[in-house]
């Protein structure tokens, strides 16, 4: 785990989101349709992403060798974030999450589904879908490109930009300035818990929040 991504997972997505709000950046929520399937494990790493695309076409052998091939470019330390362009079959399951987790590959946010979540919560290893299907991308989805621009949502996500995820939700901090949002978050989280000593002693919540100027 980098510096940044270990001080990242110890912020939260509340501070990150109102310091970044404040910095005036917009579209970095990602839809809260998302869900994790561990809601107690925060997720933080640099994002490598993945484009999808679907045809009844598709060879079966020729989808396996594309997929296994994919897992085989996943770099270390990283979040594994699809937009399949697709909502019908899973883009994660228990072969493919043990690969990922093996090769120190930190979770997954998929724009679609998963399956197999039994072995996922087993193996402890953090992915981010829409649902849950038993479908697999056999005979149907293949990776058009890699380490490329994708959207989810609103959010754009450029390769390498930090991805933030607790039970309240997931954001991307653009990499260029993560360290300044990590930096100002962890300031804010240390004013948060001036407010927080204040509102617990007594203070009046409006007198803690023009103390501190902030709540």
């Amino acid at each position: 785990m980098d510096a940044l991504t270990e001080r990242l997972e110890r912020c939260y997505t509340g501070v990150v989101h109102d310091v970044m709000r404040g910095m005036g950046l917009r579209d970095f929520t990602f839809p809260p349709e998302l869900r994790p399937i561990m809601p107690e494990r925060r997720m933080a790493g640099p994002a490598f992403t993945i484009e999808g695309m679907t045809s009844a076409d598709f060879d079966a052998h020729d989808t396996l060798l594309a997929w296994t091939g994919l897992l085989s470019k996943a770099p270390a330390g990283h979040i594994w974030i699809n937009q399949p362009n697709d909502r019908i079959v899973a883009h994660m399951g228990e072969l493919s999450a043990e690969t990922l987790r093996n090769k120190g590959v930190r979770g997954c946010l998929v724009d679609g589904f998963a399956r197999d979540i039994d072995f996922l919560l087993e193996l402890g290893f953090q992915t981010w879908c829409r649902g849950f299907t038993p479908r697999d991308i056999v005979a149907w989805w293949k990776p058009r490109a890699t380490d490329v621009e994708i959207k989810i949502g609103d959010v754009v996500v450029q390769p390498g930009d930090y991805i933030l995820g607790d039970r309240d939700g997931a954001i991307r901090v653009p990499k260029a300035i993560v360290e300044d949002v990590i930096g100002k978050s962890e300031t804010a989280i240390a004013t948060e818990n001036k407010v927080r000593s204040a509102i617990l002693s007594g203070v009046d919540p409006q007198e803690a929040y023009l103390r501190h100027g902030k709540f």
